[in-house]
C-alpha cells in the first residue's frame, strides 16, 4: 500500500476529489493548512504599513490506496490541481506497512 500527501491550492480541492472518484478512490483526508515554499509568501499592505505573508493557505491531502492505484492517484491529482503557476503544490508517497479499520478489524488493503 502507498500512502499520498498532496498540498494543494484551495480552490483545486473540488478538482482533486473528482478526478480522484473517476479513478475509483473514495477515501481521503482532508486539512486546512498553511505554508510556503519557493515562492516565499508575499508582500501587502494593510492601512498604510507593507507587511510580508509568509504563510499561504493550502489544502492538505492524504490518501491510502493499493499499491496498482498508486500511480492513477498521482497522476489524477496533477492533472487536477495542476494551474502551470508557482505555488502549485507537492505529491510525496510513502510506503504503509499495515492498515487496520477499528470497526471490522480488517488488515491490509482489504481496510482501505
Amino acid at each position: 500500500m502507498k500512502k499520498i500527501e498532496a498540498i494543494i491550492k484551495p480552490f483545486k480541492l473540488n478538482d482533486v476529489k473528482d478526478s480522484l472518484a473517476a479513478e475509483g478512490i473514495q477515501g481521503m483526508t482532508v486539512s486546512e493548512v498553511k505554508g510556503f515554499g519557493r515562492q516565499k509568501g508575499h508582500t501587502e499592505i494593510y492601512r498604510g504599513s507593507e507587511y510580508t505573508v509568509d504563510f499561504l493557505p493550502k489544502i492538505k491531502l492524504e490518501l491510502v490506496v493499493a499499491d496498482g492505484q498508486a500511480g492513477a492517484a498521482v497522476e489524477a491529482i496533477i492533472k487536477a490541481a495542476k494551474t502551470g503557476k508557482i505555488g502549485d503544490g507537492k505529491i510525496f508517497v510513502s510506503n504503509v506497512d499495515e492498515a487496520i479499520r477499528i470497526r471490522t478489524e480488517e488488515r491490509g488493503e482489504r481496510a482501505v
